[in-house]
């Protein structure tokens, strides 16, 4: 096995997972389905994946009872299913999401090109021509090109977390999609790393996680629910800086036939990202992280209570957070086998 699939539906199965899962099978990936209130559990075959909203509260997970339903954060019980089964690899993806033909199977291991500006960074300007910025990024900086103006030369490096662009409707916040929505062909150019002080969003569309980065992949419960992966794009970027590492963008590798979405409720739900991101950017920035080896938890733990500090999330968030960490440090250091 070369490790495991995680995806979060309130369908049956679709297109996109029933390719995702075929291309999975093929390269020693098992699916993760999370269900929630609204998923048919009928329509899903024994021994598809699939976790129901009973199965995951039968869970020995402490989150198992503490996540709320309807929200996006129930893809945390996937993760640490993944984690007990000692999954060398993670891809994060979602049901609308397709893999293309230049979809492969990644190692913590890969070759990329060095970004050599700090501050906010356009990493989609790498990949496109087009005046398209990432779902995140603060929009007093969307007009300006945040292309970097120049980029090292290939070098092999370790990047424990890796996003790739989708094609046809990329992740792009509500502004974007009711004022210049179109379809997008990004380019197959080289992967980027961001280094530290280099800062772009990064989702859960098509995202490879490795061990190493596992405590950082924890989706906040008590924020919006476009903001959930953002705001835990900003933390884990920050952690692994501490960790000595970036995040890599590649080019693209999934293809997304977005599901149906009402974009003014959309558009609502980013509102606290608009006004705040660029907030917590600096609010991150200033934060002394421990640079030790095994402190990711740590280190996880102290971005939340910064964001708390400063009113961004709310003091039930903390429970969580804490609940979250006991249960990958029991997902990771014992042996239990709960995926069938």
């Amino acid at each position: 096995m070369n490790g495991f699939v995680v995806i979060t539906t309130i369908q049956g199965p679709t297109r996109s997972t029933e390719k995702m899962d075929s291309l999975g099978q093929i390269h020693g990936l098992k699916p993760i389905f999370v269900g929630d209130s609204k998923t048919p559990k009928d329509v899903w075959r024994s021994g598809s994946g699939f976790f129901s909203l009973e199965q995951q509260r039968s869970l020995s997970f402490g989150l198992a009872s503490k996540l709320p339903e309807g929200h996006y954060s129930r893809k945390n019980l996937g993760y640490l299913l993944a984690m007990a089964e000692r999954a060398p690899a993670i891809f994060d993806t979602d049901d609308d999401n397709a893999p293309l033909d230049t979809w492969c199977l990644r190692s913590p291991t890969v070759v990329a090109r060095r970004c050599v500006d700090s501050g906010w960074i356009n990493a989609y300007r790498w990949f496109s021509d087009e005046h398209v910025w990432p779902r995140g990024l603060p929009l007093e900086y969307a007009r300006r090109d945040l292309l970097a103006a120049a980029l090292g030369a290939p070098t092999e490096v370790v990047a424990p977390i890796q996003q790739g662009l989708a094609n046809g409707s990329p992740d792009v916040d509500a502004v974007w999609r009711l004022l210049m929505d179109k379809d997008v062909q990004f380019r197959s150019e080289e992967s980027v790393l961001l280094p530290e002080g280099a800062w772009c969003p990064f989702n859960s569309q098509s995202t490879w996680w490795f061990p190493e980065a596992y405590p950082l992949m924890y989706f906040p419960s008590h924020v919006s629910f476009r903001m959930t992966d953002i705001w835990r794009s900003f933390v884990a970027q920050r952690c692994l800086w501490a960790m000595g590492h970036g995040v890599v963008f590649h080019g693209p590798e999934m293809f997304q036939d977005r599901n149906p979405h009402n974009l003014l409720r959309d558009f609502e739900q980013e509102v606290p990202g608009y006004l705040g991101n660029d907030r917590i950017r600096h609010l991150l920035d200033a934060l002394d992280l421990s640079t030790k080896r095994g402190h990711a938890s740590e280190n996880v733990h102290r971005c939340y209570e910064a964001l708390l500090s400063a009113g961004i999330v709310p003091r039930e968030e903390m429970s969580l957070v804490d609940c979250w960490l006991r249960d990958v440090d029991i997902a990771i250091n014992t042996a239990s086998r709960v995926v069938s």
